[in-house]
């Protein structure tokens, strides 16, 4: 069996290609000229190069497989040029999926987000039957994956067999770039977080997301939602967490959303016309802080028996990942 795995440098594609090679699965993976494959090193896997943008570079990279794991996607929360975001989210999963349904690929997985996903109302949890529509969906990356989803589902209900997972915020090792979460606990311990502002999120460890990935490609559901969580936190509990397991003192001065905000808007006009550069504190993720992105993941605990390693756990093994690699 082999299976094609689009974004395997990546955080959680790297867990998901390190997941199929210890089932025996041969690993193929679709990386673009230039990228950094450091979550690669050591492992036996076929690396082709192509793009989501490149057509022909997806029906080259899926000759001969059985199964596709399409996890790539431009995942930041600002962009120079916002137009990447849909080139790259709905544009090249529309294509990645035409090039699999005309090569006869056996089954699909692809990896959505809990992004894609309603907002629940005040103090409610958010499940796969969470409606949500494109208006409500809060900045560009949040636009580009419910879109995406929106084509997949399409694809799904003409008869490809693809099955959807939508991760919530992972966290473990093999956080390379780092993702925004992986940079939430680097700067922790760097001591960079004098002060926060109160949100919600659903942590899981990295390589239960991976597990879910193969399970869900073993027996999820065609057309189906799976979301690929763990626990429901506050933002002042994972710092609590994060300075038992480093020492480095938890922040105690909470900040109202009414002051961060101006400084974020200040902060994009200056990323947009000054530096170009990533935002220090991003305005998408200030207006997404206003809802607690707790979610329900019990059905893919009761379908795809998904693992639920301890978020302490997770926690413990990203700290020691970040500091053996040097990121503080």
């Amino acid at each position: 069996m082999k299976a094609l795995v689009t974004g395997a440098t990546g955080f959680i594609g790297s867990a998901v290609a390190r997941a199929l090679l210890a089932t025996g699965t041969e690993v193929r993976a679709l990386v673009r000229q230039g990228t950094d494959v450091r979550a690669l090193d050591g492992l036996a896997v076929e690396t082709v190069h192509g793009d989501l943008c490149d057509a022909a570079s997806l029906r080259s990279a899926l000759c001969g497989c059985q199964q596709l794991y399409h996890v790539a996607a431009h995942y930041a929360l600002w962009a120079r040029d916002p137009s990447v975001f849909y080139r790259v989210n709905v544009d090249g999963t529309k294509a990645l999926m035409e090039a699999a349904r005309d090569a006869g690929i056996e089954r699909i997985v692809y990896t959505s987000s809990v992004a894609a996903l309603g907002v629940p109302k005040a103090g409610g949890v958010a499940n796969e039957e969470t409606q949500s529509s494109l208006e409500h969906m809060i900045g560009d990356y949040k636009r580009s994956k419910y879109l995406a989803e929106q084509e997949v589902l399409t694809f799904a209900k003409a008869g490809l067999p693809v099955v959807i997972v939508n991760p919530s915020a992972p966290i473990g090792v093999f956080d390379v770039k780092p993702t925004p979460t992986g940079q939430i606990v680097v700067d922790f311990m760097k001591g960079k977080i004098p002060a926060y502002m109160e949100t919600g999120m659903n942590l899981t460890d990295v390589e239960d997301v991976a597990v879910g990935h193969l399970q869900a490609m073993e027996r999820g559901r065609i057309g189906e939602r799976y979301i690929l969580g763990n626990r429901n936190l506050m933002l002042r509990e994972i710092f609590e967490m994060l300075g038992v397991i480093t020492g480095v003192k938890a922040p105690t001065m909470r900040l109202p959303r009414g002051l961060v905000l101006p400084l974020a808007h200040i902060n994009q006009w200056i990323a947009d016309y000054v530096t170009h550069q990533t935002p220090r504190i991003p305005l998408e993720g200030v207006r997404m802080a206003k809802y607690l992105m707790h979610y329900d993941c019990s059905k893919a605990i009761r379908e795809l028996d998904l693992p639920q390693t301890p978020i302490e756990v997770a926690l413990e093994k990203a700290v020691k990942w970040f500091r053996d690699h040097h990121y503080a």
